[in-house]
């Protein structure tokens, strides 16, 4: 017996019941945008594997560990399912020039591809909302990103998100603490574990960000970036917090905030939570001015910051938070029996529909009574129904499902009104 084919591990579908929530997510989103500025951009799922290892970092655990990467058999590339869509942005705005109009403000949403262990809201086929924006310098951009943020989970109904907020500095003052890192590092040797040990001078910032709770005393005692900071970064850094605190949105400082991708400088910071056990991270940026160029070549660069956001697990939260969800239904289904009646049947539906209603009709056999059934299990608000005597007068008759409101018989347009009232 042949077995059933299902779906691969950690790559889940989103079954019609479960939809709405992600419409509604969806549709919020774009509104959200709009009202920012802030203009779609679609990349293509499939990248060249080695724009993720020269902008993610060849030593990182996305790349080493997580990323589907294949040889296209064809014509022999080396081809990745992209694992995140910061570099596939700046990837396409490069490509297609479109900071020759000026900076830009962007943003893109759909499903990225990590090879990691599932857990509740952490899937191998995950799905992104991304905001990038590029050709803007100052600490305002990055400001307007974090307070963005906050109005969303606001607009959701999200509970229990906190902010916390980093710097990386300059790359100069990246390398001056990462020898005093690997210098603290290298005295403690013994107490770091096998991944630490490989990344102590690969990728050492990367230690601070491990879970390991045998590592967490090694690095809380750790040197802190903070104290390395160039005047620039510093003023920046501070600017920040400044213009956050005059939005009104609280923030912790976490100086190990790190990210997980080596393209950051500067400003890094993540919305947290505690509900969904040990991955706390429900969205996350911050600036990365060189990989503009670090992609394009130095005639490519400018200043850019982004952030992204876990679809999957916001709609967790929001299913969490027990708020109510608009969940559109079905205004009318139609029952008929009768060729005379399927007739008026499908211009009934079609009057409904023209007119902005959500009318579902009957389809397949079955009598009114098993008709009916149906239509109470659509969750549509009425039942129009119509039979021999509907038709002969010319009239349908509308009996509301949700209601005890009586069953009424009415010309089209009269129920027309009867579903826009009601």
């Amino acid at each position: 017996m042949t077995r059933s084919i299902q779906a691969i591990r950690g790559m889940n579908d989103v079954l019609p019941d479960q939809a709405y929530l992600w419409e509604f997510f969806e549709q919020t989103v774009r509104e959200w945008m709009a009202s920012y500025g802030y203009r779609n951009i679609r990349m293509p799922i499939v990248e060249q594997a080695d724009l993720f290892v020269r902008s993610i970092g060849a030593v990182t655990d996305i790349v080493e560990k997580e990323m589907y990467a294949f040889d296209d058999s064809l014509n022999g590339d080396r081809l990745a399912l992209r694992p995140e869509g910061t570099a596939s942005c700046v990837r396409a705005v490069l490509e297609h020039s479109l900071l020759y109009g000026g900076p830009q403000r962007l943003y893109y949403s759909g499903p990225m591809f990590r090879h990691e262990r599932p857990q509740k809201g952490r899937y191998r086929q995950f799905h992104q909302v991304g905001v990038e924006a590029l050709g803007y310098p100052g600490p305002d951009i990055d400001a307007e990103l974090i307070v963005m943020c906050a109005d969303l989970w606001k607009r959701l109904g999200v509970p229990g998100v906190r902010l916390e907020i980093g710097t990386l500095g300059s790359l100069e003052a990246r390398t001056l603490y990462r020898s005093r890192l690997i210098g603290y590092l290298e005295r403690h040797l013994g107490r770091l574990d096998e991944d630490a040990r490989r990344r102590l001078h690969s990728n050492p910032l990367r230690i601070l960000d491990s879970k390991n709770p045998q590592m967490q005393a090694v690095i809380e005692a750790a040197p802190r970036l903070l104290d390395d900071l160039d005047q620039d970064s510093l003023e920046h850094f501070e600017a920040l917090q400044r213009l956050l605190r005059a939005q009104g949105v609280a923030f912790e400082i976490n100086s190990r905030l790190v990210r997980g991708l080596d393209y950051y400088n500067r400003t890094v910071f993540e919305w947290v939570t505690d509900r969904l056990g040990a991955q706390g991270a429900v969205c996350a940026g911050g600036r990365y001015d060189g990989l503009l160029e670090q992609i394009g070549g130095k005639a490519a660069a400018a200043p850019a910051c982004g952030f992204a956001m876990g679809v999957e697990r916001v709609l967790a939260l929001m299913l969490e938070s027990g708020g109510e969800i608009p969940h559109a239904v079905p205004d009318a289904y139609v029952v008929h029996q009768g060729e005379a009646a399927q007739a008026v049947a499908w211009k009934t539906v079609r009057y409904l529909r023209d007119r902005g209603f959500r009318a579902i009709l009957h389809c397949g056999a079955g009598n009114f009574k098993a008709q009916m059934k149906k239509a109470d299990s659509s969750n549509a608000r009425y039942a129009i129904i119509i039979g021999e005597d509907e038709v002969r007068a010319e009239e349908v008759s509308v009996k509301p499902l949700r209601s005890g409101a009586p069953q009424a018989r009415i010309g089209l347009a009269a129920a027309g009104d009867l579903l826009g009232r009601g």
